[in-house]
C-alpha cells in the first residue's frame, strides 16, 4: 500500500502545491466577499489562512519522520510546502494589516502591546530568510550554511504553535494539540541529530 501511495506521489508535480495554495487563498477571499465565511468574514479569513499556514508548517516538519518511520516519501514536496506556508503566513499577515487593523500606527501598537502578535511577527521575520533562500542557487552558493540557516524552521514552528495557543480565548484543545504535534515532531529530530554525527 505504501509503495502504491509513493508511486502516486511521484506522478504529482511539486509545483501543484504552489498552485493549490494560491487557489485556496483566492477561494477563501471569494467566500469572504460572498458571505461564505459568516458574520465576521475578515476575522474568519484571517484565522482560516493562519491555520492553513500552520498545517503546512506541520506537514513540512513531518516529511522526514514520515519517510523514516512510515515509508511515505514526500521529500520532493518539502520545498514547495515550506514556500507555500510562507505565502499563507504573508496572506494571513496582510489580512490582519490591511483589512483588520488598517493603519500602520495601530499595527505597531498591537505588535508592542499584544504578546501573541509579537510572537507571530517574530515567526514571520524568521521565515523571510528561509523563503528567500528556498532555491537551488542559494543551496549551491551557501553550502553547509544553508542547512544550518533552515533549522530556523524549528523556531518558526514553535512560535506559530504558541501564537495559535495564545490567540485562543480561554483553554481550547485544538491549539494545544497543534503545539503538541509540533513539539512531538521536533523531538524526533532532536533524537536523530546524535545519530547523524556518528555516521
Amino acid at each position: 500500500m505504501i509503495q502504491s501511495l509513493n508511486s502516486v506521489l511521484r506522478r504529482i508535480p511539486a509545483p501543484s502545491i504552489y498552485i493549490s495554495g494560491v487557489f485556496w487563498v483566492a477561494y477563501l477571499f471569494y467566500l469572504g466577499m460572498t458571505g461564505g465565511l459568516g458574520a465576521e468574514p475578515i476575522n474568519a479569513l484571517e484565522r482560516r489562512i493562519g491555520l492553513n499556514a500552520l498545517q503546512l508548517v506541520l506537514l513540512g516538519l513531518a516529511v522526514t519522520p514520515l519517510r523514516r518511520h512510515a515509508g511515505v516519501n514526500l521529500l520532493k514536496f518539502r520545498r514547495a510546502i515550506g514556500v507555500t506556508a510562507f505565502f499563507m503566513v504573508a496572506a494571513h499577515l496582510s489580512v490582519w494589516l490591511f483589512l483588520d487593523v488598517g493603519q500602520l500606527d495601530r499595527m505597531w501598537a498591537d505588535i508592542v502591546k499584544r504578546p501573541y502578535i509579537t510572537i507571530g511577527m517574530v515567526g514571520f521575520v524568521l521565515m523571510l530568510p528561509l523563503a528567500v533562500t528556498s532555491n537551488n542557487y542559494a543551496v549551491r552558493k551557501m553550502g553547509p550554511t544553508w542547512r544550518r540557516l533552515h533549522r530556523l524552521t524549528y523556531a518558526v514552528a514553535i512560535l506559530g504553535g504558541v501564537h495559535f495557543v495564545m490567540l485562543a480565548k480561554g483553554f481550547q484543545i485544538e491549539p494545544v494539540l497543534y503545539l503538541a504535534g509540533i513539539v512531538g515532531l521536533l523531538s524526533l529530530r532532536v533524537r536523530q541529530f546524535p545519530l547523524q554525527r556518528r555516521v
